[in-house]
């Protein structure tokens, strides 16, 4: 039950934080600024609303979907009335407010980790602690990983929007323009050294259960490597500006051996590694352990045993040791104010549309797999059944799928990674995998999905490493482990790797505007199905965007001109 508790505590601690502008009114709880991050508790609570700006309201705004949505894997999907589905997977936006909530949450939780910054610093936790040495790692990891959270918020903003208007201290003027895109990875890439160089330097198997899903200083190196990695190549592909450093703030900058250097320590001192088996990663992989019985007989037949998503120590699973980073994911309730945000939506949008099956259960159908995906994919990669559902297939459970009257897009192929699981209970009835694994009371299938998203895997460790570094080594360890070959260095092969290796989890959009590659992957047209009716399907790409989506009317409109709207929209 402790991804339960974590989150109802998540849901109902922020009715007093989640308003900046009310921290220095009279608060009659004996929370304000003066008085709150004084205790260990104040600290832990504070940072608990940092990480829940990570949920957003409005589907668009959440990352997994929207970047999803925008790739060249998957299509819009949904049904008849799914239209904004098909905007975003579309490159348009006429209802002006399509990623404001991300735009909102971001910023929420860049006022907090501000105030977990600044307000740390000057907190003395030596009688809460049995030595000055675990009070002070406690503040070093509580500061450094406010500085992390803040470098994450920044750059969820950068890849959307590009540059941002930079609030950096509690006292900072929120009505300052816009950064330039280069200030704001200045900002973004001080952060996480601030972040690294703070953070004990505890190996990952040593940390707590408790404190998985949190940030560390091997998740800091992580996302140097990523946000190296999308600056440079943006700049270079996108912006016309080629460039080989990460700028800081004071006037300094990264180079690629510098952040080698990071990814490095990452690979010899973190105590991550690979999990043996990729399709190990995927909660399907458990979905027959859990029934009790086999209800995906392929995965009876290939041996899968799941790692699960609580660390090498997991309450379900064997250990895992891959997962860096992830954003948690629980049950909420209609009850609640909002609850259902809590739940993994990528999970319930993505599924199978229109019917319950077992092991797969019934979604929206939104993201359908582009078919070029399937096809372009070698049968002998095991990543390819790892990651695509193919409807329509005995040995997946499928068998008993038939079009349905409402699924546009349709191709016969979902999301197999992040997708509804369930199986029937002792009584028969089929309810959701993760409701009956930790007991939750509401079955309601868009309520059942408590799978974490992984936002960096240990495997993007080692394919970053080799596309910094130019070499091969990092490249084929993830190669070794899907049972294939070892090949020589190259971009385009880099490229492939990438591809295969991490379909449907959020990056390929981005891996697309680094490259400069954005505008050749949408040239092409599929026949699809329409609700029953033969259709074609092809995206309107406008290179006048550079990639980036609408900064929010309604923020443009609050700015009172002080912003400028992103070229293309």
């Amino acid at each position: 039950m402790k991804k339960i508790k974590y989150f109802i505590a998540l849901s109902t601690l922020f009715v007093a934080f989640s308003c900046e502008d009310y921290l220095d009114t009279d608060n009659i709880y004996g929370k304000s600024l003066e008085t709150f991050y004084s205790t260990p508790t104040d600290i832990n609570e504070a940072m608990a609303g940092v990480y829940n700006a990570m949920y957003t309201t409005n589907v668009y705004s959440n990352e997994s979907v929207a970047a999803n949505l925008m790739s060249d894997m998957m299509l819009g999907g949904g049904g008849p009335d799914d239209a904004g589905a098909k905007w975003v997977d579309n490159f348009q936006d006429p209802a002006e407010d399509t990623y404001r909530d991300l735009w909102v949450q971001s910023y929420n939780g860049i006022a907090r980790a501000n105030a977990i910054i600044e307000k740390a610093a000057d907190a003395d936790f030596s009688s809460f602690f049995s030595s000055p040495e675990e009070a002070q790692q406690f503040k070093d990891q509580a500061i450094g990983e406010a500085h992390f959270m803040r470098a994450f918020y920044y750059f969820r903003l950068a890849k959307f929007f590009g540059g941002v208007p930079l609030i950096v201290a509690i006292n900072d003027p929120k009505d300052v323009a816009r950064a330039t895109y280069s200030e704001t990875f200045a900002q973004i890439a001080s952060d996480l050294k601030s972040a690294i160089e703070t953070m004990p330097e505890t190996p990952f198997p040593s940390i707590a259960t408790s404190q998985i899903g949190h940030a560390n200083k091997w998740v800091a190196e992580a996302y140097m490597g990523r946000v190296f990695l999308f600056y440079t190549g943006y700049m270079t592909n996108m912006n016309n500006t080629p460039t080989s450093d990460l700028p800081l703030v004071d006037g300094g900058s990264l180079s690629s051996a510098d952040v080698a250097a990071y990814l490095e320590d990452v690979i010899n001192n973190s105590g991550h590694a690979l999990a043996s088996d990729f399709r190990n990663l995927w909660p399907y992989s458990y979905v027959n352990i859990a029934a009790g019985e086999t209800v995906l007989p392929w995965a009876a037949e290939e041996g899968l045993s799941w790692v699960g998503q609580d660390g090498t120590t997991p309450t379900f699973g064997t250990g895992n040791f891959e997962t860096m980073f992830a954003q948690r994911f629980s049950f909420g309730d209609w009850g609640w104010n909002n609850g259902n945000i809590y739940t993994n939506r990528l999970s319930l949008f993505s599924s199978i549309r229109g019917q319950s099956l077992v092991p797969f259960g019934e979604g929206w159908g939104w993201m359908t797999v582009n078919p070029r995906l399937w096809s372009n994919w070698d049968d002998s990669d095991p990543r390819k059944a790892g990651s695509i559902l193919e409807v329509g297939n005995p040995a997946q459970g499928t068998e008993g799928w038939a079009p349905p009257g409402n699924q546009d897009h349709g191709t016969g192929l979902y999301n197999k990674k992040y997708t509804a699981l369930q199986f029937p209970d002792e009584t028969g009835a089929v309810k959701g995998m993760f409701v009956q694994l930790y007991g939750w009371g509401n079955a309601d299938m868009q309520l059942m999905h408590a799978q974490d998203f992984i936002f960096m895997r240990f495997a993007d460790v080692l394919l970053m490493h080799s596309e910094i570094t130019g070499t091969a080594e990092g490249m084929n360890a993830v190669r070794a482990r899907a049972g294939l070959d070892p090949v020589g260095y190259s971009l385009e092969a880099l490229k492939e790797e990438r591809l295969h290796e991490f379909a449907f989890e959020g990056l390929r959009w981005f891996d697309l505007v680094r490259w400069g590659d954005v505008e050749a992957a949408f040239n092409y047209t599929l026949n699809v199905n329409n609700s029953g009716t033969a259709a074609t399907y092809q995206v309107n790409y406008r290179p006048e965007t550079k990639g980036l989506v609408p900064i929010p009317e309604t923020e443009m409109r609050l700015s009172n001109g002080i912003y400028e709207q992103n070229p293309g929209w």
